[in-house]
């Protein structure tokens, strides 16, 4: 992974074999950045998707391997009560499958790079976005 701050952008590469939303955050931690918001395409060899299920009160996860076109990348980083930062991301991917395209998107918890990614981290000015709990659904929002 190797990265250049702009202005008030952060530009990632994120390399081979490296994971995604790992990268994201050692970019915000080594630059002190408490809240942004990110996106970005690639191209790469798994992830994991999860769809929340409010009856269940849980994520269902799916596992996707092989090639896998990462053709759009949007989250945000927060900053918990506990001072550890948080990510809320979505991505959608294409894929070929059985001679045909498919595509498959939804909460990302994480995805593995298999030629590169590129992302866009624009950090937040003027504020810091903390993470509040809610209990009903076991997860946190962005609180003010």
């Amino acid at each position: 992974m190797e990265y250049k701050k702009m202005g008030d952008t952060i530009y990632v590469r994120v390399d081979r074999d490296d994971e995604v939303i790992a990268s994201v955050l050692e970019v915000c931690r080594k630059e002190s950045v408490k809240s942004a918001i990110f996106s970005g395409i690639g191209g790469c060899s798994s992830a994991e998707l999860q769809v929340f299920i409010p009856e269940t009160g849980a994520f269902e996860t799916e596992r996707l391997e092989g090639m896998l076109e990462l053709v759009s990348l949007n989250g945000n980083v927060v900053t918990g009560d506990d001072g550890q930062l948080y990510h809320h991301t979505h991505a959608l991917f294409s894929y070929k499958s059985n001679g045909q395209h498919g595509m498959a998107g939804g909460h990302l918890k994480s995805t593995t790079v298999r030629y590169t990614a590129e992302i866009e981290l624009r950090p937040t000015i003027g504020g810091v976005i903390a993470r509040k709990y809610d209990p009903e659904t076991g997860t946190g929002f962005w609180s003010f």
